[in-house]
């Protein structure tokens, strides 16, 4: 396969990568290899265990800000000027994944900075005629009007499933804003054209909630049993992490936000190219249609116990990382949610990303 096909040729960015039985086959037939330059000690990947969690429960009270198109809600902790970190969350999760990290990277003099992302919590748009748009470009940009609007030049950046794409993108189009890069599962950077491609039917499998979101019964469904369907996906996603109700009802009470099924449901549609994206954002499209690779340093973490579709090791994406670049894999039956079962483990990983970025 030549350099660079890879991101265009496999759906990378329907919610992490492909499963292992399936990433496989496809493997055999587009005749992944390795990637040619990099070093040994670059190619194999670290380990890091996860010990249990810490088990935080609350943020305390969130602040709220006025940003570009939202009214963004947010948890921070840490020195008002220490540097600063922008922990991105995924679907259906929220801001507490990284409850246990927050106070980890607090203790260590960082700025910890955790923006319910719209449609979650009580992150609100100013105006109602404003589409509800569920664009992943869309979401990058109100990441980069939350920064100015806490006049942030540079931050470095944490994020799994959504939250990595965000990050990803900010890293793409942005490289100027973002200081190191640690996102689970790779570079999952790819778009709607690239995603009409159909994949093995062992792949296609893991997407059924994509295609159920593809029909009116689906939003309606979505809707109507949203707790219910984001738990199921917890426990597919998470075979191993053993949550209680608690814990997931934390999370669970940001998708009531208004905005939230419109969010998710034209996210999905929008990358399986069922609806159209803003004009405003053609763009930026167009570029991330590319697959640029990432120049930031970068650590990729993935989870031994990683339910969500996903490569079984980061041969497929390496290559899309040109700058400094670690690979770690995270053991003790951790799954998706990898900040939240795995906090002192992506603690680190921020740390030593943020060292990675100095000369």
């Amino acid at each position: 396969m030549s350099k660079g096909k890879m991101p265009k040729e496999i759906s990378q960015n329907r919610r992490s990568f492909l499963g292992t039985a399936a990433i496989s086959i496809a493997a055999a037939n587009l005749g992944i290899t390795a990637f040619a330059n990099a070093t040994p000690a670059e190619a194999k990947p670290s380990a890091a265990t996860a010990p249990s969690p810490v088990a935080n429960t609350s943020f305390g009270p969130l602040k709220q800000i006025n940003a570009g198109l939202l009214s963004v809600a947010y948890a921070e902790a840490g020195p008002a000027d220490g540097p600063p970190v922008i922990l991105l969350h995924g679907w259906p999760y929220d801001i507490h994944s990284y409850v246990d990290v927050a106070p980890i990277l607090a203790s260590k003099g960082y700025r910890v900075i955790i923006p319910h992302t719209r449609g979650y919590g009580t992150t609100r748009f100013l105006a109602s005629e404003t589409l509800r748009n569920g664009q992943p470009v869309a979401g990058a940009l109100d990441i980069i009007a939350f920064m100015d609007a806490l006049n942030i030049k540079k931050a470095v950046f944490g994020g799994y499933d959504w939250g990595g794409r965000t990050a990803d993108i900010i890293a793409v189009l942005w490289p100027e804003r973002c200081k190191a890069l640690v996102s689970v599962s790779g570079y999952l950077i790819a778009s709607p054209e690239a995603n009409k491609l159909p994949l093995p039917p062992k792949a296609e499998l893991q997407w059924w909630y994509q295609f159920y979101f593809s029909t009116e019964r689906g939003r309606l469904g979505y809707d109507k049993y949203r707790h219910d369907f984001a738990k199921l996906i917890w426990q597919i996603a998470s075979p191993k992490w053993n949550f209680d109700d608690a814990t997931f009802d934390r999370s669970a009470t940001s998708f009531d936000n208004p905005d939230h099924v419109a969010i998710v449901i034209h996210n999905y549609r929008f990358r399986m190219a069922l609806v159209e994206g803003e004009p405003k954002y053609d763009a930026h499209e167009k570029r991330l249609a590319e697959t640029p690779v990432i120049t930031v340093p970068t650590i990729t973490l993935e989870g031994d116990a990683n339910g969500a579709p996903h490569y079984a090791d980061d041969t497929p994406y390496r290559k899309k990382f040109s700058g400094k670049y670690v690979n770690r894999i995270v053991s003790g039956g951790v799954g998706h949610n990898l900040p939240q079962e795995a906090p002192e483990a992506f603690a680190k990983a921020i740390v030593d990303a943020d060292a990675l970025a100095r000369p």
